[in-house]
């Protein structure tokens, strides 16, 4: 056309023609209207919007005779046009994003070690300055724990512990499984997890019990060895160099633990039952296991673990490290008394 208009005229003009657009069903007071109503009832969803106007309209109110007509989906375009924000803006937070890192479920350790449950216990605030944060390990089976501190729980300060908690424990590592803080829910860590081939899990959105294991061990064990007082993040090293070998040796080879043993009883439910004869260490709890020695480490060996084992009573391992944590906390008591 425009090529037939040159070779005619010896010009080629471009002529406008303003296309009949649609006819607007809402006016600009309906949508005024309607910003008042969404301000009125704190922005509800489009179709409790949609309910509103058409009870606005039955009960008498002949300015809503329009908007008693709209569909749920028209009032989020009405909402994002420019005469309803002239009128009224409305802010919302920002939306978390669901993380494709990890699987959401609870791991299935088929009687195996090497399943690890992993929780952080903070070590409480003061004067709006954080503490040291724990970094507590539990595997599922056999119960053997490994705990260290850090300043901040981020990326830079969770994945060389981490790593380095792994590789002391005998047991080739076969799963890991956190709760859903971003401390673990991380590139960082899913990429450490998967050079060493890790399974990485984490807990499903209201099942308590899927983490239950280690935070009981957070009360019990965590808790009891270095209370609720504030800790400044700077001792994190310190506390590692001092109680993290005394703790390592004396939860996993002296301190017996409870373990259940699961029952149906007549109306098919399942009772776990404490029985005094299934109080162990963990590591007894690691020797009860069928042919226990496939699941540790190649540079580790049964003999090792029971010469590591009988190095100390009990008594000395828990004498030792009372002395490890009096002499920690005396150093942290002092300093702080002196600052303060």
């Amino acid at each position: 056309r425009l090529i037939r208009q040159y070779r005619t005229t010896g010009k080629c003009e471009r002529k406008q023609q303003t296309v009949r657009g649609f006819s607007r069903r809402y006016s600009d007071a309906d949508i005024h209207l309607l910003s008042e109503l969404d301000e009125l009832h704190e922005t509800p969803c489009g179709a409790v919007m949609k309910i509103l106007c058409i009870r606005a309209h039955t009960q008498g109110d002949k300015k809503f005779e329009q908007l008693a007509k709209i569909s749920a989906s028209h009032i989020y375009n009405i909402r994002s046009s420019k005469c309803y924000q002239q009128k009224r803006r409305h802010f919302t937070k920002t939306q978390s994003k669901a993380s494709s890192i990890g699987e959401r479920r609870k791991p299935n350790a088929q009687g195996q070690p090497g399943y690890l449950r992993v929780d952080t216990v903070h070590q409480g605030d003061q004067d709006k300055q954080k503490g040291v944060y724990h970094i507590n390990m539990v595997d599922e089976v056999t119960q053997f724990e490994i705990c260290f501190a850090v300043e901040k729980i981020s990326e830079q300060f969770l994945v060389g512990p981490l790593e380095v908690a792994i590789a002391k424990l005998p047991f080739k590592i076969r799963g890991f499984h956190s709760d859903n803080g971003s401390e673990y829910i991380n590139k960082k860590v899913a990429l450490m997890l998967g050079k060493l081939n890790i399974e990485f899990t984490k807990s499903r959105s209201r099942q308590s019990n899927d983490n239950a294991l280690v935070e009981s061990k957070n009360a019990a064990v965590i808790r009891k060895q270095f209370g609720y007082s504030h800790i400044e993040q700077h001792w994190a090293k310190e506390l590692n160099q001092h109680l993290q070998e005394p703790m390592y040796r004396y939860l996993n080879f002296h301190r017996p633990c409870f373990f259940p043993v699961t029952i149906m009883n007549e109306k098919g439910k399942q009772i776990k039952k404490y029985l005094p004869e299934n109080i162990m260490t963990p590591y007894e709890r690691f020797l009860s296991l069928e042919n226990s020695a496939q699941y540790l480490k190649p540079d580790v060996s049964i003999e090792q673990l029971q010469r590591y084992a009988s190095d100390m009573t009990d008594q000395a391992a828990a004498t030792a490290l009372q002395m490890a944590k009096r002499l920690i906390f005396s150093k942290i008591f002092s300093a702080t008394s002196q600052t303060g």
